[in-house]
């Protein structure tokens, strides 16, 4: 713009000030709206290569990623560690069958990959395959999924192929939250990795056919101070992995803890009134069974929930030890007068490798996350955790007796309550002596004793 002098020669009144203002104002950036840009668009400058060979260069004020053969995992990280912060960038992939993601608070093993280093921690995928999970959150090189968009149905359509994708990823204190082109996706509360640095990934492929195919990362910012979360609606499903609590979000979405990690309170034994005195043991944040002869309630015996529900969300954490055997059954109603363990519809939590139950029944419908005896899990390796580390089971019960249970995110398998494929199950199954099985408006929560010495955690509920 350019200034014109004043007529008038005196430059020293108020109003003269006043023009000479308007004008410099007009003339200078807009104001810092504490965004900072991570890319100058022309540069590397502030990244570096780690991990695998795959090379990045710069194509139209973009950082391009190419996928190579016979190279692991590749990533351009930030030389800077970022703690709370909020990220913006523009992502597109090529093809359908290739994957990509972005790193948050992560971290280098040095030693790894023969010195190249092995990047960890959590990572926000860029997923154009079938199952379409991007936006979720995996654990690169340590846990794995923490949020399959199976938790999150709906925003699986998010994604746009062969386009630009915007994605919003904010970090503050504990809580992760993703957007994939404004659509809220992923929310993860974490106890892990206050700090850490930004990366862009090269996914290895096994694939030769995808060698060249390539990954655009564009109009990268970050923001560090005065942080301004964006709204999250309410009803999307959180993972919350801090032990026995509920964070804000949970309660304003109606969740409640059925155990607070300190006490039984909430709990009493199958058929009485109180909780049990032996075979149960409460320590370091757990409930756990405690082993005696492998055999159904002849210990301490289940435990169950002192309230009853009907339609609900219900998620708890579970470990296992060598040759395990529990369960977390639901709809009970104590009224069958049986012997051994009390009847309902359970979510059988077992050591498939190792115990012997995982081969009876039928086509496997007595493994690790299954309907017990009714349907059979469908599990993939990358939903299954080691013996000794913690699972997390998920049952959700709908108003209209729809039952959909997960694990570790993943979803195992659906049916409907009173369905005439329900009835048939049931009528081919070990529960065909009962009337109406599995089929009462209520029943309790129960926790099983089989004998074997499974610990539980983490045991939240929302009434639906």
């Amino acid at each position: 713009m350019k200034l014109v002098k004043s007529k008038r020669p005196n430059h020293n009144t108020p109003l003269a000030y006043l023009m000479t203002a308007i004008v410099l104002t007009s003339c200078t950036p807009a104001a810092n709206d504490g965004w900072e840009p991570l890319f100058d668009g022309e540069t590397l400058t502030g990244w570096q290569s780690v991990g695998g060979e795959a090379p990045y260069a710069i194509e139209d004020g973009a950082i391009v990623g190419t996928m190579t053969a016979e190279t692991p995992n590749s990533f351009l990280i930030t030389e800077k560690e970022y703690g709370d912060f909020i990220l913006e960038l523009d992502v597109k992939l090529e093809g359908e069958t290739t994957n990509s993601g972005i790193q948050t608070r992560s971290h280098l093993d040095k030693e790894a990959n023969n010195g190249r280093g092995r990047v960890y921690g959590r990572q926000v995928e860029i997923d154009p395959a079938p199952r379409a999970w991007t936006g979720g959150i995996y654990d690169e090189a340590r846990r794995g999924w923490l949020y399959p968009l199976d938790l999150n149905e709906g925003a699986k359509s998010a994604y746009k192929k062969d386009t630009f994708n915007h994605i919003r990823i904010e970090a503050i204190g504990n809580e992760m939250k993703t957007w994939v082109n404004n659509v809220p996706v992923a929310y993860v509360i974490d106890t892990i990795d206050a700090t850490g640095f930004i990366g862009l990934q090269v996914h290895g492929i096994k694939d030769e056919t995808l060698a060249g195919k390539k990954v655009y990362f564009k109009n990268i910012r970050i923001q560090t101070e005065n942080l301004k979360p964006q709204d999250f609606p309410s009803g999307i499903y959180a993972v919350n992995l801090t032990p026995n609590d509920l964070s804000a979000y949970e309660k304003q979405n109606g969740y409640e803890l059925l155990f607070d990690g300190k006490s039984p309170a909430g709990w009493v034994g199958a058929y009485n009134d109180s909780f049990p005195e032996k075979g149960w043991e409460i320590k370091d944040g757990t409930i756990t069974v405690l082993p005696s002869d492998g055999s159904e309630s002849t210990n301490g015996g289940d435990i169950v929930t002192v309230d009853e529900y009907g339609a609900f969300d219900l998620s708890f954490e579970f470990k296992l030890t060598e040759r395990g055997n529990s369960g977390v059954k639901y709809f009970v109603t104590l009224s069958e007068n049986n012997t051994g363990s009390a009847i309902g519809l359970e979510y059988q939590v077992l050591d498939d490798e190792r115990h012997p139950d995982a081969k009876m029944g039928r086509d496997g419908n007595r493994t690790l996350a299954s309907l017990y005896d009714l349907i059979t899990a469908k599990k993939t390796p990358r939903a299954l955790r080691k013996i000794g580390e913690w699972n997390k089971g998920r049952v959700v019960v709908q108003p209209d007796n729809t039952v959909i249970h997960y694990l570790n995110g993943e979803k195992m398998l659906e049916y409907k309550r009173g369905s005439e494929a329900y009835k048939k199950l049931v009528s081919e199954s070990k529960y065909q002596k009962w009337d109406n099985f599995g089929q009462a408006e209520t029943g309790h929560i129960l926790l099983q004793d089989h004998g074997d010495r499974v610990s539980f955690r983490n045991i939240k509920i929302k009434r639906l």
